[in-house]
């Protein structure tokens, strides 16, 4: 690695680390944790991730949708028995990435990426208006003022600056600059200090301080599989993500193992759980990162941070880093799913408005779930309603039926549409040559079809059967001629 290729690593983890620091301390009090807890986990997972994990550039901490999940948990057990099921959350994310599960993430469509990309750009966008709040009031007068003033100031350099130099990243400048007007103004405006005081010492290695019984396992496991699946779709659906802005492939196996060894030591550290971060993943893309110690830097910087700089860190305004991520927003979402509205089939504008609704009301989960399902479905559907029949009489008096397509569960009732057997003549021949059996509900439907030919007095010979097509057969023990 190269001289430049470190310094602009370097530079990019520095502006992401400053983008982490208010998402962790958030985050980590959303789930009723001391924010350290955070911001540990952040400075572990971050830097774990980022050495073994199978995406440079991608960046991984202490996320929101890890931090709904266990709430509850915390809430009725306590934060012994989250740092257990931080852990085993672990352990179902390596058995996942060791399984070479990761594959199944091509499973997602393109449409259900673009409304999850569209539903956490807005998601982005809406957390920053929480700090447009003092408590529970919005802000008014003379800091609702300032508060606009610095955000839009931050977002100008950001916009601005790469037009003027690329040599440091925008982002950097913009929270450096800002933060460095406000102290010298003495501009009344809330800090990374207001949300929480980050000083803190090294993280201590400890097992958590539960009974290592069935009946904890009971409690932790439906927190922890649920934290380890939502944990891995975020990552993997950011993977795919960083893959298309960088234009390289990333390995989603080595991921889920590096995820949930990161996980795992977190957990035995003191941290809160994680998993990749969208936002600030674009942060460092943007401002430059692109090898691991981008990714290194940030997580490393989250912990001098705690030790040595929380004075001076506590004094960047929150409008610097709101500004930075409304660009992070506008530059998350894929605007370019509005534009091929009107080029798309209707079907994937609906799955793509679907995924992003349900991920703002909702949660990930769900919404990419939901995705899925419709998607799966309307591939089901278009692929029943595209077999079809060709049928013409042979010389011999006989029938043959020319059959086209795919025949599987969803066209069953189709292709036994195509056929006659009242008024077919005594022999019928049906020709396979481009009908693909897929699953057993074809196999049910040419069983169904012969004992209507056979009940009705008549013979029914089924020619050019695929090699699957006749495994299918062999395995339900169906003859055919």
């Amino acid at each position: 690695m190269n001289l430049t290729r470190l310094r602009a690593d370097a530079l990019a983890g520095l502006t992401t680390s400053f983008a982490l620091l208010p998402e962790c301390i958030a985050f980590a009090l959303v789930a009723h944790l001391n924010p350290l807890m955070g911001l540990y986990g952040a400075f572990i997972i971050c830097t774990l991730t980022a050495l073994f994990g199978g995406r440079p550039g991608m960046v991984s901490g202490a996320a929101g949708s890890m931090a709904v999940v266990i709430v509850a948990l915390v809430v009725q057990h306590g934060v012994a028995y989250l740092l257990a099921t931080v852990l085993l959350g672990g352990l179902i994310m390596v058995a996942f990435g060791l399984l070479r599960l990761g594959k199944l993430v091509r499973m997602v469509p393109h449409s259900v990426m673009l409304g999850f990309v569209n539903g956490l750009a807005i998601i982005i966008a809406l957390a920053q208006l929480e700090h447009f709040k003092n408590g529970e009031h919005w802000l008014s007068g003379t800091p609702l003022y300032v508060m606009t003033g610095l955000v839009l100031v931050t977002m100008a350099i950001v916009y601005l600056l790469p037009r003027i130099t690329r040599a440091v990243p925008p982002a950097l400048v913009a929270i450096l600059g800002v933060g460095l007007a406000v102290y010298l103004l003495g501009l009344p405006t809330r800090t990374l200090g207001d949300m929480a005081h980050i000083a803190g010492g090294l993280p201590t290695l400890a097992l958590p301080q539960v009974p290592w019984t069935l009946e904890t396992l009971g409690i932790i496991a439906p927190y922890a599989f649920l934290m380890a699946m939502v944990g891995l779709l975020e990552t993997l659906l950011t993977l795919n993500l960083t893959d298309e802005i960088t234009e390289t492939r990333g390995y989603p196996d080595r991921e889920s193992v590096a995820l949930g060894a990161a996980n795992m030591v977190s957990g035995l550290f003191g941290g809160m759980g994680g998993c990749a971060m969208i936002g600030q993943t674009v942060i460092n893309l943007s401002s430059g990162g692109r090898g691991r110690f981008s990714g290194v830097f940030a997580g490393v910087m989250i912990l001098l941070f705690i030790l040595f700089l929380s004075p001076f860190i506590e004094r960047i305004p929150l409008a610097a880093l709101v500004g930075v991520m409304f660009v992070v927003s506008q530059q998350t979402f894929a605007w370019a799913s509005l534009r091929v509205i009107n080029k798309v089939p209707l079907n994937d504008v609906l799955v793509i408005i679907a995924v992003t609704v349900i991920t703002v009301f909702t949660d990930l989960a769900t919404a990419v779930l939901c995705g899925i399902v419709i998607a799966a479905l309307n591939f089901a559907w278009q692929q029943a309603r595209e077999l079809y029949a060709d049928e013409h009489l042979e010389a011999d008096g006989s029938k043959l039926y020319r059959l086209h397509g795919t025949l599987f569960f969803a066209s069953t009732t189709p292709f036994l549409n195509q056929f006659d057997p009242a008024n077919d003549p005594a022999q019928v021949t049906l020709d396979c040559r481009h009908l693909s059996f897929v699953d057993y509900s074809a196999i049910a439907a040419l069983m169904t079809l012969r004992e209507r030919y056979a009940k009705a007095g008549k013979h029914l010979r089924v020619l050019h059967l695929s090699e699957r097509c006749k495994k299918l057969l062999k395995r339900a023990k169906v003859h055919h001629d």
